[in-house]
């Protein structure tokens, strides 16, 4: 990049750091520390410790964190005036490359804080339950689902989240049938939503010794963690848990458990944790925010889910992926499209959940009324 381009970008960021600052200035801050004080001032603030530490969280996030990360990217955008400031008296190639970096750094980050600002529905600031499932294909589409895993999980880790794999399926061949992935980052679930649906990629098959283009499809699902925000049981009596009968071998003991909810016949299957009763508090939680999810896209309280209404969100055809003859990205709800489809498959999915967040509806999002009535 040349030094006047660096220039204009940097006038760019000035003004985004400008604007800001409208949200971060004194009589914000403290009006917030005032409103937060009441909230802890109340006698049964501290009855009850879920609710307790995610107002503390908040406290943290809305305050501490947020002013600290908007000190820092000031600091790095004087960083890289001065550097501009000396380039125009003497070429330096290495501090060149160094305002070039933390300009790409600091773009990067403006652009996640700018994408959070469009977070505003009840759970969005929760992390997420992701699912991929291979679908019409055969081995190409499980090829396609383990294409889709190693996506989001370079997104993830490109934004520095902590990413755990719940359970997989994988297949002889270099696929997978279906995988889980927790995501425990704050607004991972905000961000993600946007993937629920089902991705088709047309591409010559490297399964194929005829190299013939195919079509495959995969399915993700997107729900998010509840942890204790969210406080019901599913009755055992709803509850059939099956635990593996045989111990494995000595270096990986088989600990797996399935949890089906009987009523709706919706499965979970959980083998990564270390011992079967960690897979299944992980079963069951991953269940529970099921059913959540559910009983909110049917405005119905838990034990009133109709099993013949449930209709998964993830067959709905949201996004093309394009590797042959061409290579083209496109998400068909918000007509948003690009060449890049390599760089999409190595994470770079921001663009399409900006795009996705800024539309008036989202179909995915968990709304105000449905929440109130399954209080």
């Amino acid at each position: 990049m040349e030094l006047s381009n660096i220039k204009i970008e940097v006038e760019k960021l000035s003004n985004i750091l400008g604007k800001a600052e409208d949200c971060l200035d004194l009589q914000y801050l403290t009006a917030t520390i005032q409103y937060f004080h009441l909230v802890i001032a109340q006698p049964d603030f501290w009855k009850n410790p879920t609710p307790a530490y995610d107002t503390l969280q908040e406290i943290e996030y809305s305050i501490f964190y947020r002013h600290q990360q908007y000190q820092r990217w000031c600091s790095i955008l004087e960083d890289i005036k001065a550097a501009l400031e000396l380039l125009e008296l003497s070429a330096d190639e290495q501090l060149l490359q160094e305002a070039q970096t933390n300009l790409t750094q600091l773009q990067k980050e403006l652009e996640t804080a700018e994408i959070r600002q469009l977070l505003s529905d009840p759970h969005d600031q929760k992390g997420a339950f992701l699912t991929i499932t291979a679908g019409v294909g055969g081995a190409d589409a499980e090829y396609w689902a383990y294409m889709l895993l190693q996506m989001y999980c370079r997104w993830a880790k490109s934004h520095n989240y902590q990413l755990y794999l719940v359970e997989i399926s994988e297949r002889n061949e270099a696929g997978i049938k279906y995988a889980t992935l927790e995501i425990t980052a704050r607004c991972a679930y905000g961000y993600l939503k946007s993937e629920t649906g089902t991705h088709q990629l047309q591409q010559i098959s490297p399964l194929d010794v005829n190299n013939s283009l195919r079509t495959s499809l995969a399915s993700v699902e997107v729900i998010p963690i509840l942890g204790e925000s969210v406080d019901f049981e599913i009755p055992e009596k709803d509850l059939e848990i099956t635990w593996c009968r045989h111990r494995g071998n000595v270096n990986r003991p088989e600990v797996w458990v399935r949890v089906v909810h009987i009523p709706t016949g919706i499965s979970v299957f959980c083998d990564q944790e270390r011992s079967p009763m960690q897979n299944k508090e992980k079963a069951l939680a991953i269940l529970k925010s099921k059913l959540f999810a559910i009983a909110l896209a049917q405005g119905v309280q838990l034990n009133e889910i109709k099993s013949r209404l449930i209709k998964p969100l993830s067959n709905k055809l949201i996004r093309e992926y394009v590797l042959h003859p061409d290579t083209k990205v496109k998400d068909l709800r918000t007509n948003v499209e690009t060449p890049a489809a390599t760089e999409v498959l190595d994470g770079k999915i921001d663009l399409f959940i900006k795009a996705y967040l800024q539309q008036p509806n989202q179909t995915t999002s968990v709304t105000k009324e449905a929440l109130d009535n399954f209080k």
